[in-house]
């Protein structure tokens, strides 16, 4: 089995809308700086026994040419280089989006479902909780600026088949789906164990940055559900003990500059 960590470009934003008033210290003195850092989007392909398992999707290419509202465009800017896209990422690997038949997906927010319209052909496996939520949030009303962090081309993409996910599982010998809920109403981690690098943890949006993860666990700036993200983190935190495992931080730049990206992998 191997990984393959896909660069997929990055974000920026204000660290305050990643850990939760990350600068603000007592309450006699509550003050706020503002520092803009690098949110780096990554995907992950697993090939395994000749089939491939994708994890994540990135960002839609054309997000700041319209595809995204204006307001996340400004709070959330994508940069991504030519090389960045999903399917170039893929090529670097030797796999075209039509050899995947299988993609999991951590939530639906707009960093992490962007290119669907790539696996129309394939089985999409996703937390049923965040997928009620998404396609709630973004048919309430025509408005994109009200629809959080999910967008309405991603969620109306006509998929062969979606498998809502309620309960942890094992997706093929070795690859866990785990639950790992409060980002999000529902979201998707995976734990791969691996035969040469060992077992590691994949919590997504569960777990922004080391810094988060601690100990002690720090809050997010974007949270659906505070008691279950706390938990989620320690449920990750249990894994990690568990099996020895490495986590791989969502949106750490510093944490990212430290892994090996396709076509390098991991085995």
């Amino acid at each position: 089995m191997k990984i393959y960590i896909l660069n997929t470009g990055y974000l920026e934003t204000d660290r305050n809308n990643v850990e939760a008033c990350a600068n603000v210290g007592t309450y006699s003195n509550p003050s706020i700086q503002n520092d803009w850092i690098k949110l780096p989007v990554m995907s992950f392909l697993i090939e395994n026994n000749g089939e491939y398992i994708l994890y994540d999707l990135g960002s839609h290419p054309d997000a700041m040419k319209g595809y995204w509202p204006k307001n996340l465009q400004e709070v959330y800017p994508l940069y991504q280089k030519e090389e960045e896209r999903l399917e170039n990422q893929l090529a670097l690997c030797g796999v075209k989006p039509e050899d995947i038949k299988t993609v999991v997906i951590s939530h639906m927010h707009l960093d992490h479902a962007g290119n669907l319209h790539l696996f129309e052909h394939a089985d999409i496996y996703v937390s049923k909780a965040d997928f009620m939520h998404a396609q709630t949030q973004v048919h309430l009303n025509l408005d994109p600026t009200t629809h959080g962090g999910y967008i309405k081309s991603d969620l109306e993409v006509p998929i062969k088949q979606y498998h809502l996910v309620e309960e942890d599982f094992e997706i093929a010998p070795g690859i866990e789906v785990v639950n790992l809920p409060g980002h999000t109403p529902g979201l998707l981690g995976l734990v791969v164990h691996l035969e040469k690098d060992g077992t590691f943890i994949f919590p997504q949006d569960c777990i922004y940055t080391e810094a988060i993860f601690g100990p002690p666990a720090k809050a997010s700036g974007l949270l659906y559900d505070s008691l279950n993200y706390f938990k989620s983190i320690e449920k990750v935190r249990k894994l990690k003990s568990k099996y020895d495992a490495k986590v791989i931080f969502a949106h750490d730049y510093e944490f990212f500059k430290t892994l090996k990206t396709a076509p390098e992998f991991y085995e």
